[in-house]
């Protein structure tokens, strides 16, 4: 009630209107999230299935006996009745993918914010699939919210992924004596050479054949690498934006910039990301700027960081040709 005393124009004043966001419920689309989720454990089992098929026959991971690279083995899985094979690599990395999101998901119900179940997606590539995402359908109200929704997801996923890794590792093997090694391999993060100096007594990490449960926990290691790059709509950059909503703008650009020569030294793969990264991170969904995040998410941040600097890998794919092929480049033959 306003103060009879006071004059029209500063009651006027005192009640400023302000917005009001109203959310019109979304039908969820179960059928289309199953669907998705069943096409994705069908193409993670087809590469799984190789994967495994190799493994069990001490042959590189991502080659065929003539050590040709078949990204999608789908005739091989299914006219040998290998597809069952692929069941430990496609179900690990389904959990990790699921953890990430539910990760997420379960935050944005917390806030209630509108988010959808994840959705995955199938994709014949050599893990047969291109992740998983959720959709957010409502503002986020505060800093503090978009913080916790944002880094929630690494958090999750990077948790199973090490359980996972630990396991993986058990279940990896020496290469036997007449191992040749193959002509494409992952390379390794930090946090895979930390795992495997639990282990003291297993032959080192490049000398081993390593199992497909592990090669799950790598992915679940890039893709939270990836979603941690502090720039643009990723989760990293959701973080950056939490802490310095004026800052996130720069260092979107600034990490886009560092991806540039990451992408001609080790990976072409960077120079996707760095245009990704361009594109988005001019914009940010509109959060209150106000209030500011408290010091406990400032020191959550620190671990964000440290996660990066655990799973990013510089050089996640390496052939055994490429030296040769940028040494010519370089030297313009």
């Amino acid at each position: 009630m306003s103060d009879p005393t006071l004059p029209i124009s500063t009651t006027q004043e005192y009640y400023q209107p302000v917005d009001v966001y109203v959310v019109r419920p979304a039908r969820p689309r179960y059928w289309l999230h199953a669907v998705l989720l069943l096409i994705t454990f069908f193409t993670t089992l087809v590469v799984g299935a190789r994967m495994q098929f190799n493994f069990l026959h001490n042959q590189p991971i991502f080659t065929t006996a003539d050590d040709s690279l078949d990204i999608f083995p789908l005739k091989w899985a299914i006219q040998g009745s290998h597809l069952w094979l692929g069941v430990p690599f496609s179900l690990t990395l389904m959990l990790i993918l699921l953890s990430h999101e539910m990760g997420h998901y379960l935050y944005c119900r917390r806030y209630q914010v509108a988010a959808t179940l994840p959705y995955f997606i199938p994709f014949p590539t050599l893990i047969g699939t291109l992740g998983a995402f959720i959709r957010i359908r409502s503002p986020i109200r505060s800093r503090a919210e978009l913080f916790d929704i944002g880094i929630a997801g690494p958090i999750a996923g990077f948790v199973v992924a090490v359980a996972v890794l630990i396991a993986g590792l058990e279940l990896s093997k020496p290469m036997h004596a007449g191992y040749a090694g193959p002509s494409f391999e992952l390379g390794f993060p930090l946090i895979f050479r930390i795992v495997h100096l639990l282990h003291p007594d297993t032959a080192p990490l490049s000398s081993l054949l390593i199992h497909p449960v592990a090669i799950a926990a790598w992915v679940g290691m890039f893709a939270t690498a990836l979603n941690l790059l502090p720039g643009g709509q990723l989760d990293g950059g959701h973080i950056v934006f939490s802490i310095s909503p004026r800052s996130h703008r720069l260092v979107s650009r600034v990490t886009a910039l560092c991806l540039i020569p990451m992408g001609y030294f080790f990976w072409v793969g960077w120079f996707l990301w760095a245009v990704l990264l361009s594109i988005t991170g001019m914009r940010h969904p509109v959060v209150p700027e106000w209030p500011e995040i408290d010091l406990g998410r400032r020191r959550m941040a620190i671990f964000a960081l440290l996660m990066l600097i655990l799973t990013l890998t510089p050089a996640p794919f390496q052939h055994s040709s490429l030296p040769d092929i940028v040494q010519q480049l370089r030297s313009g033959n």
